[in-house]
């Protein structure tokens, strides 16, 4: 989806299709691509996608954390002219929506997360990545996903990559503290924007129990399950994401 991309000012982004906007947020080793499937079937429903690269390796070390990142999302839909957008966030693009929400709740409509953190963090798992170990970090990258296959050459490389990047190293070890430090429990009773919970049931990155307590602790949400799926369902079984996403979002009328 490279050749997508449209740079302006100091943003970066997909833009496709026109209608209602969704604005998806991509995680922190999660590519633009991940969300393909959205991005191919609900133009056609009469939504414009927008997926800003989020500068996730780019702030200054001090501002590498999720409350900019919310930041930088309302700058970018001030920047589009936008209000009253969706947001789709999955994994920490799923927490930059939901600490968004809470700081421009006037902003958003509607709040769909997928391998949300915000509640429980254990992206790192048992341990950072080890720089250098090409196999544990395949491994790793294949843990995330309920069929091992999705983690292809491709995406192991990227990771690969990312975590022998030392100052990406430092940057994401400072994202993972700040996602800890920004725990969402006591604010989710307070945020009424409707939400709309998309959770594979074998996600080992964020365990079906985080699900169910985002479902209890949000006022107006809904929960729905994929079977046989791991972390990232728009990737995994895009045609059910999109099949469940786009029911919600007719029932809801958005």
């Amino acid at each position: 989806m490279e050749e997508k991309l449209i740079k302006e000012g100091k943003f970066r982004y997909i833009e496709i299709g026109e209608g209602t906007p969704i604005i998806i947020l991509h995680g922190l080793m999660g590519g633009l691509s991940n969300f393909q499937g959205v991005t191919e079937y609900f133009p056609k429903k009469g939504y414009k996608i927008l997926i800003p690269e989020l500068p996730i390796y780019d702030m200054p070390m001090l501002k590498t954390n999720v409350k900019q990142f919310a930041k930088f999302l309302a700058k970018f839909i001030e920047f589009k002219g936008l209000d009253n957008v969706i947001l789709l966030g999955n994994s920490l693009g799923g927490h930059i929506g939901l600490l968004h929400t809470k700081l421009y709740p006037k902003m958003v409509k509607a709040l769909i997360i997928t391998g949300s953190s915000g509640l429980y963090e254990s992206a790192m798992g048992d341990g950072y990545p080890r720089r250098g170990d090409y196999e544990f970090i395949k491994k790793k990258a294949q843990d995330v996903f309920y069929d091992p296959a999705i983690a292809t050459k491709e995406i192991v490389d990227e990771v690969f990559a990312t975590v022998n990047d030392r100052m990406k190293t430092l940057k994401t070890l400072a994202i993972a503290k700040s996602a800890i430090r920004h725990n969402m429990a006591n604010d989710l009773p307070k945020m009424e924007t409707p939400t709309c919970i998309i959770w594979g049931e074998n996600d080992g990155v964020t365990p079906p129990d985080v699900a169910d307590l985002f479902h209890e602790l949000l006022p107006d949400s809904d929960l729905f399950w994929i079977e046989k799926c791991g972390h990232a369902p728009m990737m995994e079984n895009p045609d059910k994401f999109n099949e469940i996403l786009d029911g919600w979002l007719t029932q809801r009328g958005f």
